[in-house]
């Protein structure tokens, strides 16, 4: 194994120590005794971020041809998948970041309002990292090398994880509250609304989210192959 790609896996196990060893285990609330919750806060955003940028670093020298290293030939067709989901995942994206989320950092108080399972929360409360899980699934299909599979997967498992972590804190801290917004929510997209804990309201919605969804993924395949050297025009 080439240098480069040791240095990868290591970011992506310093980022998943992050994510999952510090943020999510018993550790967490031990900092926060410590640290106070700002602190912890704090603390978690300089990691994160030092994370992030170790795993862009080390997957652009991972990718380098020196230090390449193929496991498959994707063939075109897998070009659609991530054609195809991206929208999905950035209509999630808007949507997370555009309406007041329970799961979200620091706003848990938003469980005490009346309705707080509205917009995109009726499809699912984890929006924005069903949104990574998205992006990170279709791009591990038409990648079939190391760097990419290890970086997607890394994003794919951090994602996964987060949605009943999150859980787990959001239910310790606010038992009753979250059990009534678990009660017509769900992970699992669209399983409230089939099981008739909840039901889909377009106009919460809206279209201009839709659109702005639309616009972002056009752009983003325009300018995938300029910046980042691969077209993602599947045909």
């Amino acid at each position: 194994m080439e240098p480069a790609q040791t240095h990868l896996l290591a970011a992506a196990a310093f980022w998943l120590a992050v994510h999952i060893g510090l943020a999510g285990t018993a550790l967490r609330g031990r900092l926060i005794g410590a640290l106070g919750a700002n602190g912890f806060r704090g603390l978690f955003s300089v990691l994160s971020v030092v994370g992030l940028g170790l795993l862009i670093w080390t997957y652009n020298r991972a990718g380098q041809p020196e230090a390449f290293l193929g496991l498959w030939a994707p063939e075109r067709w897998t070009y659609w998948v991530p054609f195809l989901v991206m929208p999905v995942a950035l209509l999630l994206f808007v949507g997370s970041v555009t309406a007041p989320n329970p799961t979200a950092v620091g706003a848990e108080g938003l469980l005490q309002r009346p309705d707080p399972a509205r917009g995109i929360l009726r499809i699912t409360r984890h929006p924005m990292l069903w949104s990574f899980v998205l992006w990170a699934a279709a791009h591990m299909v038409p990648n079939g090398d190391f760097a990419s599979l290890v970086l997607f997967a890394t994003i794919l498992v951090t994602a996964l994880y987060g949605m009943p972590s999150i859980d787990r804190k959001r239910a310790a801290a606010d038992p009753r509250g979250w059990a009534a917004y678990a009660g017509k929510t769900s992970i699992v997209p669209f399983a409230a609304i089939v099981s008739g804990r909840n039901q889909l309201v377009l106009s919460e919605i809206g279209l201009w989210r839709i659109a702005v969804a639309l616009v972002a993924w056009i752009v983003l395949f325009v300018v995938h192959g300029p910046v980042l050297g691969v077209s993602a025009i599947p045909f």
